[in-house]
């Protein structure tokens, strides 16, 4: 066999269908995108940094990304040896398992949760413990009782995706008492930024405990997921690791001096997260008056119970130039999730789901 066994079980990641796509296939003028968690706003700000940049697309980037580096420590008050940058947090993702696994070493992950980790497990050839959701939250106790000697990684992602829901302090710290240091814990945290006042303080559990990698990326609050840049915090000797194996120019120039405007920009950020959590209230409203489940979020997005399947709607959403994302590749069938957008997009997904609600009655 040309390839390895037990790649051909693998089903690739699918991402929302992206605007152009759906413009061209049905011949539609304006599509709303509420299917990928991406902001609704441009970072005009980053435009001049990335022009400047321009001057220099003929060299290599600098494969630290020093000055990126250097600005982010001093923010998030680490050492710069603590931070590792990757192709999105995807990757950093990708760089623990490709870190640690080998003979059927187990993975515990929640069930539904972020898809990469159970499709790059299982490409590292890792035996993948699903735990499932209890209430659509983390069972972080659950969890730990799945902890064997072949338990190699544990995978939190808080808020979760595409539950929107999130763990607190007091959950977590009851949680990590009972996981060895010889297991790695990663807090996938690509939502933080949106989350409540009760949001684990990982930064203290990392100090206290050093087996944790905490995962964040500028593709969410700080509108930069074109330019495919995330970061993890951790130890010294754990991103010692990540760096030597990573790729050494993983990080392309645009996207390091992007992240270095996004980081000073902090009436940027502010806006955005206001922004959101209104539009996302005003969501809230509108979807109790239509009587529709959904589950409150920590995050940029809201997932809707449709009590049936709902892919028969997600077509009619697609006619009227609207993309959400169906859930039934999470197991979620009868879910999808709808991102939080402009204040015009939201209220024309509201309208086009009562008008589908009433044709349906």
């Amino acid at each position: 066999m040309l390839f390895r066994k037990g790649l051909n079980k693998i089903k690739p990641y699918e991402p929302g269908k992206p605007i152009e796509e759906v413009k061209r296939a049905l011949g539609l003028k304006e599509v709303y995108k509420l299917a990928s968690n991406e902001i609704p706003f441009v970072p005009v700000y980053i435009r001049k940094a990335i022009y400047e940049e321009i001057n220099n697309i003929n060299r290599y980037p600098e494969g630290s990304s020093f000055y990126l580096r250097r600005s982010l420590a001093s923010k998030l008050k680490v050492k710069e040896s603590q931070i590792v940058f990757g192709n999105g947090s995807d990757e950093l993702i990708t760089l623990a398992l490709r870190a640690t696994i080998e003979n059927k070493d187990e993975v515990i992950i929640g069930y539904p949760t972020f898809l990469v980790y159970e499709i790059q497990s299982a490409v590292f050839g890792a035996k993948i413990i699903r735990v499932p959701l209890s209430n659509l939250r983390y069972d972080l106790e659950a969890m730990a009782s799945k902890v064997t000697k072949k338990t190699k990684i544990i995978f939190v992602a808080n808020p979760d995706n595409p539950t929107g829901t999130y763990v607190a302090q007091k959950e977590v710290e009851e949680f990590l008492k009972s996981i060895p240091k010889t297991i790695l814990v990663v807090f996938d945290e690509a939502y933080f930024e949106f989350a409540p006042s009760d949001f684990p303080n990982t930064f203290d559990f990392l100090k206290k405990r050093g087996n944790i990698i905490i995962t964040r990326t500028f593709s969410k609050v700080y509108g930069l997921a074109g330019l495919r840049i995330g970061y993890a915090i951790t130890t010294e000797a754990i991103a010692n690791v990540l760096n030597k194996i990573r790729e050494p120019f993983n990080i392309n120039r645009f996207a390091q001096v992007a992240a270095l405007a996004a980081i000073k920009n902090d009436k940027f950020l502010k806006n955005t997260r206001s922004y959101i959590l209104n539009e996302k209230k005003y969501l809230y409203k509108e979807l109790r008056r239509l009587n529709v489940s959904f589950k409150e979020s920590a995050t940029n997005f809201v997932l809707i119970d449709f009590k049936k399947d709902a892919n028969k709607f997600n077509s009619y959403l697609l006619k009227k130039g609207i993309i959400v994302r169906p859930l039934s590749g999470w197991g979620l069938k009868n879910y999808f999730r709808v991102t939080v957008g402009l204040h015009k997009e939201n209220e024309k997904f509201i309208r086009c789901f009562e008008n589908y609600l009433n044709t349906e009655d």
